[in-house]
């Protein structure tokens, strides 16, 4: 088997659990893993943008690095966060990751910098060239201010470990164009919740989800029906979470999906400043979300709280429905 098929699926972009102070909660951390795996969760992105790497510092940011690496055991797949906007920086993190034996790492474009395309081009090269571990590339243009050309992604493509990109453009052409002309063994991966099934079916082979915290098996079954080519199916799971995707970005990722899994009962909604606390509006949107969906979908997301607290299914779902 190919090893880059480890990333089809669904992955989900892991938000990291804090305390009210800020610090690291990992003793949720490790809930949250286990969820994962207990779900068929294809891959665990740490330290992403989800999981807050711009307001880690470095030392923080390959503490839980390492923390997830060896909390997971080999059990699910670990894709590293190590992008950032020094290339230097970027190279370091990536080249931790590889030492903490992490199974391939994420890039996002640099932000704010803007760098040319041809600055795009020279920073992942020389990051793939000086650390052997597979890499991601990660484009999300609304988030960075850079949208990384179709050229640029194809010229990427051909170095040997650097194994596919989370395309979050949110442009379904630009997707088209990158099958078009990448390799057969290059992956293309939605960024985004919605987009994750027509991708697929122009040739994408999965996502790396944020609303996949709260809803693991949801997603991975979604995903399992678009790449069995039963998009009716895999549509109808998707429109479960069309109206949810709009809310959990209203006040800033992952602030919503934070107060999301707040609401479920798993954990705080705690993030790190500058970003700022759900508003009282975003948690009852949320709150009445929760209360639309099927008892049978309240269910498997609530069931996690047997884990997290001991807390009776029934009672689970109440809360979370309350």
């Amino acid at each position: 088997m190919n090893k880059n098929h480890s990333f089809v699926g669904s992955n989900v972009a892991l938000i990291t659990p804090m305390f009210d102070d800020g610090s690291v909660d990992y003793e949720s951390l490790n809930n949250l893993i286990e969820f994962h795996i207990d779900a068929g969760t294809s891959s665990i992105v740490s330290v992403g943008t989800t999981g807050e790497s711009a307001t880690v510092g470095v030392k923080e940011h390959l503490k839980i690095l390492d923390h997830t690496i060896k909390y997971a055991a080999r059990r699910i797949p670990i894709i590293a966060g190590t992008g950032a906007n020094s290339t230097s920086e970027a190279i370091e993190l990536t080249q931790e990751a590889k030492n903490f034996g992490a199974d391939a790492c994420l890039l996002v474009t640099p932000y704010y910098n803007k760098p040319t395309q041809e600055g795009l081009f020279q920073h992942f090269k020389l990051i793939a060239e000086s650390v052997s571990i597979d890499q991601i590339l990660y484009n999300v243009p609304g988030r960075t201010a850079v949208d990384m050309s179709v050229d640029t992604t194809s010229r990427l493509s051909e170095i040997s470990n650097i194994i596919g990109i989370k395309e979050a453009s949110c442009i379904i052409e630009q997707c088209m164009e990158i099958v078009y002309h990448k390799s057969d063994d290059f992956l293309l991966i939605s960024g985004d919740d919605v987009q994750a099934v027509p991708i697929i079916s122009i040739g994408g082979v999965g996502v790396m989800s944020v609303i996949a915290n709260a809803f693991p098996e949801q997603f991975t079954t979604m995903i399992h029906h678009a790449l069995a080519g039963d998009y009716r199916s895999a549509q109808k799971e998707l429109g479960k979470f069309l109206t949810i995707d709009a809310y959990l970005y209203e006040e800033g990722n992952p602030v919503g999906v934070k107060k999301l899994l707040e609401n479920q009962g798993m954990f705080g909604a705690q993030v790190r400043m500058p970003l700022a606390s759900a508003s009282a509006e975003l948690g009852q949107k949320l709150a009445r979300y929760l209360m639309q969906l099927s008892l049978d979908v309240l269910g498997v997301i609530c069931c996690i709280k047997s884990r997290w607290k001991g807390i009776n299914i029934h009672d689970s779902i109440n809360m979370c429905s309350g």
